[in-house]
């Protein structure tokens, strides 16, 4: 059974990470799930940051997102927002939906935002993105390898070698994940 990890808005901002969690999930390796409200903020955050980029660009990243993703969006979990205590009571709304949408984890770049005393009872956890590609890398390193390797394929302006595409992960944040794929040394 595919592993279901709700996308907090802080790992789909990037450009690079948000790739790279697309392909993992259209290639099977996890199931995304996410909210309205996630990618209000991080398209909200990114048309703040990069006024270079048009709202019509960011509007059609995200309806591509939807497009290519099966029941990623989840609904109903309102009413769970003001049961929830967490230190950051902003971050109520991503446990609530995670709860709601069956998640097994919280993939975010706060977690010290999402506590385990807080996820404990609701059988969560909270991961980094390098955490959690490492995880999946070490359940299905074929299906992880591939999805990769289409998304280095993806990327012609300018085109990437094998090194450069880890390069660019590494400075994502990936650096544990580029370390076991570099001992691989399996082509991407």
């Amino acid at each position: 059974m595919t592993v279901a990890a709700f996308l907090d808005a802080n790992v789909l901002y990037p450009a690079t990470l948000r790739s790279v969690l697309m392909e993992l999930a259209l290639a099977g390796a996890y199931r995304p799930l996410w909210t309205d409200r996630i990618h209000d903020e991080w398209t909200r955050s990114l048309q703040r940051d990069r006024p270079d980029l048009s709202a019509d660009r960011i509007a059609r990243t995200r309806a591509l997102m939807l497009a290519h993703v099966d029941d990623a969006m989840v609904t109903g979990y309102e009413p769970l927002i003001d049961t929830i205590t967490l230190p950051d009571p902003d971050d109520r709304h991503v446990l609530a939906a995670a709860i709601h949408g069956g998640a097994a984890m919280i993939v975010t770049t706060n977690v010290k935002d999402f506590p385990a005393t807080a996820l404990v009872a609701h059988d969560i956890i909270a991961l980094l993105p390098d955490d959690f590609l490492c995880r999946l890398l070490a359940d299905d390193p074929q299906s992880v390898l591939a999805a990769l390797a289409a998304d280095r394929a993806s990327l012609r302006n300018p085109p990437m070698t094998t090194e450069t595409y880890l390069t660019a992960l590494d400075r994502a944040g990936l650096v544990e994940t580029c370390a076991i794929l570099r001992t691989l040394g399996a082509p991407l």
